[in-house]
């Protein structure tokens, strides 16, 4: 997936070998620019606010390696509501681009609604589509104009609660290393429901069945990643069989994932705090799942929170 393609040099499709196309987009304030910047650490050529219109000329001109520069092999595109009436030609674009070979995949950037209003508040700037109206009403704007692509997106990150620092590593995990190259990649998230459950999940296990370990007191000042919880919590009657039995039905889901041409999805683990059992089982769900056409990516979304 890094190496770079000799220019004019295509597979039967004519889109060039070796040639990964990102399309960054979702709702303002969700960390779209964080994300971007840490795909051009990784090595992505991201090009910022571009209409969708030029998504096709994009492509073209950096697999051609016009000019005399070699082509670029991982390109990341920006695109959403700042380019206005524009951005009605989305849709079209990304087919444009499918009849001509290429395979884009999306990324959908996603907060919640009081993450979003936090966010546009510390840095006091008007929502892209508020108009004369309330945030609130920007935010809702926003959500009904980008529904339809937030349902067809490959990956969809859920950003809140996130810091940039672990955003960034969340977006390095997804996009860099074995994962890129994986054909099928999933998040294991850990969370705790009081929380909220993330926006991203295709899948969610409670984990609340379990006895927790919160009202042991020898045990509740660790987590569910120190081997005296993990120990208690993996031994509880239900456990084994409730992994045995979860894998043998992501299996299953899988074949149906790939065969659909789905290269990511994410597998949410709660309990009520996300500090004791979601951790431990999704530690053992993550090595489980993990082979070497599929990349488990594993995040703890609120460890530390408590």
């Amino acid at each position: 997936m890094t190496e770079q393609t000799p220019a004019g040099r295509s597979d039967a499709s004519g889109a060039p070998q070796g040639h990964s196309v990102v399309i960054l987009t979702g709702m303002s304030g969700a960390g779209r620019s964080t994300a971007a910047h840490a795909m051009e650490d990784l090595g992505w050529y991201v090009v910022d606010n571009l209409p969708p219109q030029m998504l096709a000329p994009l492509v073209e001109l950096t697999s051609s390696g016009a000019g005399g520069r070699p082509p670029v092999s991982r390109l990341a595109a920006v695109v959403d509501a700042r380019s206005g009436d524009l951005f009605d030609a989305f849709r079209h674009a990304v087919e444009d681009l499918r009849a001509a070979g290429s395979e884009p995949r999306i990324v959908f950037m996603d907060a919640n609604d009081e993450t979003l209003v936090r966010r546009f508040e510390s840095v006091r700037r008007p929502h892209p589509l508020q108009g004369d109206g309330r945030l609130l009403d920007g935010i809702q704007n926003e959500r009904e104009l980008l529904a339809d692509l937030r349902a067809d997106a490959d990956l969809v990150v859920d950003t809140s609660g996130l810091n940039v620092h672990q955003l960034s590593a969340k977006v390095r995990d997804a996009m860099g290393g074995r994962a890129a190259s994986a054909r099928l990649r999933i998040a294991v998230v850990s969370f705790g429901f009081k929380y909220g459950v993330p926006l991203d999940a295709d899948l969610v296990f409670d984990m609340r069945f379990l006895p927790n370990p919160f009202w042991i007191p020898e045990l509740r000042p660790f987590t569910g990643r120190d081997q005296q919880v993990a120990t208690y919590v993996l031994e509880r009657p239900g456990a084994a069989e409730f992994i045995e039995r979860a894998v043998d039905l992501l299996e299953t889901m899988i074949a149906g994932y790939l065969a659909e041409g789905r290269r990511y999805i994410t597998l949410a683990v709660g309990c009520t705090g996300g500090k004791h059992r979601s951790v431990a089982i999704a530690e053992e769900l993550a090595v489980r799942l993990s082979t070497d056409e599929i990349a488990t990516l594993l995040f703890h979304r609120d460890l530390g929170r408590e």
